[in-house]
């Protein structure tokens, strides 16, 4: 099992969207180290900094990376990979979506990546790619390997049958973790 990093706010938990779901996602909260805060600037650039309506004191950029575990090995080739991973990425964009609706809904910012493409969903005029392999590498410790040109992540317990994608937000921290929390299945501790 891979050990919180010192950036670690809330380590690993499983939630749903919605109770009686099936589609556990496991969510933690994170700073951001300085080798991702480089990486969040290339692919945000100012963009979190546009809303300037509210006192930002005590705010600042958080990463919040999700994990699910897949029912397939995602390096696996086929149709059921293929329909596996549509079915993890819907399970992501409506949670991502869910997730930072309700922090904007408060003032603050948040965005969430598209893992298909690497690029942020809600923020315009952002074209730069995020690696969520490489988030989960420095904010989890999760290792990878290389398969040809690509990277792939392996989970401490699920090895390559996972799906990661990644939101942020600038916000305090305690709003965002208080958020997470509050998604049904919290208590259960990954």
């Amino acid at each position: 099992m891979a050990h919180p990093t010192a950036s670690t706010l809330l380590a690993p938990r499983e939630v749903v969207l919605q109770i009686g779901s099936t589609d556990a996602l496991e969510v933690s909260v994170h700073t951001l180290p300085r080798q991702l805060l480089r990486e969040f600037r290339h692919v945000f650039s100012d963009e979190y900094l546009a809303d300037t309506s509210s006192s930002r004191e005590g705010w600042e950029i958080l990463a919040i990376p999700t994990n699910q575990h897949a029912k397939e090995d995602l390096v696996a080739i086929g149709d059921h990979v293929e329909a596996e991973k549509d079915r993890l990425l819907n399970v992501f964009m409506g949670f991502g979506k869910d997730f930072c609706q309700k922090l904007r809904e408060k003032g603050y910012w948040a965005d969430y990546i598209d893992p298909c493409s690497g690029l942020p969903m809600l923020s315009t005029n952002c074209n730069k790619v995020y690696s969520e392999v490489d988030g989960m590498e420095c904010l989890l410790n999760y290792k990878s390997y290389n398969a040809g040109f690509c990277k792939i992540l392996t989970h401490p317990r699920w090895g390559s049958s996972v799906y990661p994608a990644t939101m942020f937000a600038f916000a305090p921290s305690a709003a965002v973790v208080e958020l997470v929390k509050a998604y049904p299945g919290f208590e259960t501790k990954v």
